[in-house]
């Protein structure tokens, strides 16, 4: 038992802990930096490199020229304009004097210089979103197989596994998150942040009702709502305060490492004190989760101008929606196991 508290403890302190987060200064304060933006929007050219998206105005039509002349749709879809190919370019050229200059790099509107590929803004933590969803959709695959195809199935079709419609809501929600991380991170514009931020959001309180409700063995559905009921009016504040008042990252990070940090606890208190056959694997999650988050605090220049701790952090939670999946095939063998051995 004394072994058990250890985890326990070990755990909480741990998981507190990952709730603040680092900061640091901006370069687009820096006076080269801010000339060099103006001249280009005046010009649409940095050194020899010149944009054809400063001969639109925001709105895509063409500046001192024919009304009929507009920017395609699918080149404005995208939100290039001339101040944000102004503002890469110029990035990019202070970043290379900065470093001929043996300078450190410096961050620009909250973020680390990252270079593009083919418009592509974090290519890194756009691959690496897109395994980690791959990763989960071939998990959540092979569950639905062995739910209903190699388990044994009640006699009005349904699954002794009690949880079997929360893993399919969960399934659906943490691809629709990634998917919207790839999105963000592949164009990083207000829209696409308020998707990110609020699919986010969303994957958290209900992973952290699925941890509650799993841990604490709960089927009563009036305690089932009074679980719920205070999680999703806190997500759906979040969501609300996002979207309506303020799109606030520091915000809601804080949020989404505090009900992370919840979830962790609840798990590992459960993975601490339970005789699960496989708490072996949930142990192992919660300590890789921990390590995952501490991926997310981390803050240094991007390496080679590629790879930073968000990458890290997307690269991180690939084997992590394996070992989760997997933990969540052996309890659905586990619980089966138990009902059949009632219901006879």
């Amino acid at each position: 038992m004394a072994r058990n508290q250890r985890w326990v403890l070990l755990i909480v302190v741990v998981s507190l802990s990952l709730v603040s987060a680092l900061e640091a200064s901006d370069g687009d304060s820096d006076p080269l930096y801010k000339s060099c933006v103006e001249q280009c929007q005046k010009t649409g050219c940095v050194g020899d490199t010149c944009f054809q998206n400063c001969k639109f105005s925001a709105d895509g039509k063409v500046i001192d020229g024919p009304w009929y002349m507009q920017e395609p749709l699918y080149l404005r879809w995208k939100q290039w304009d001339c101040q944000s190919d102004c503002q890469y370019e110029c990035m990019m050229t202070r970043e290379e004097e900065r470093r001929r200059n043996g300078e450190r790099p410096t961050k620009y509107f909250g973020k680390w210089p990252l270079k593009h590929v083919y418009g592509i803004q974090e290519p890194v933590s756009v691959a690496f979103s897109a395994l980690d969803l791959a990763m989960q959709f071939q998990g959540w695959v092979s569950y639905f197989i062995l739910v209903y195809y190699k388990l044994p199935l009640q006699p009005n079709r349904k699954t002794y596994y009690e949880y079997n419609g929360l893993m399919h809501i969960y399934a659906i929600i943490v691809m629709n998150s990634l998917f919207w991380s790839g999105i963000c991170h592949s164009r990083d514009v207000e829209l696409t942040e308020r998707l990110d931020y609020s699919s986010a959001t969303v994957l958290a309180a209900f992973t952290l009702i699925l941890a509650t409700l799993r841990s604490f063995s709960i089927h009563d559905q009036s305690v089932k709502i009074m679980v719920t009921a205070p999680i999703l009016a806190v997500a759906a504040t979040h969501i609300l305060y996002l979207n309506f008042y303020n799109l606030d990252e520091g915000l809601h990070r804080k949020v989404i490492f505090g009900i992370g940090g919840i979830e962790i606890v609840v798990w590992g208190i459960w993975a601490a004190l339970t005789s699960h056959p496989s708490k072996w694997k949930l142990r192992s999650f919660l300590v890789l989760s921990i390590l995952t988050m501490c991926f997310r605090m981390l803050d240094f220049p991007p390496y080679k101008g590629y790879i930073d701790a968000h990458a890290l952090w997307r690269a991180a939670g690939i084997p992590l929606s394996y070992l989760w999946w997997s933990f969540v095939c052996d309890d659905a063998v586990f619980r089966t196991t138990v009902h059949l051995k009632k219901s006879k």
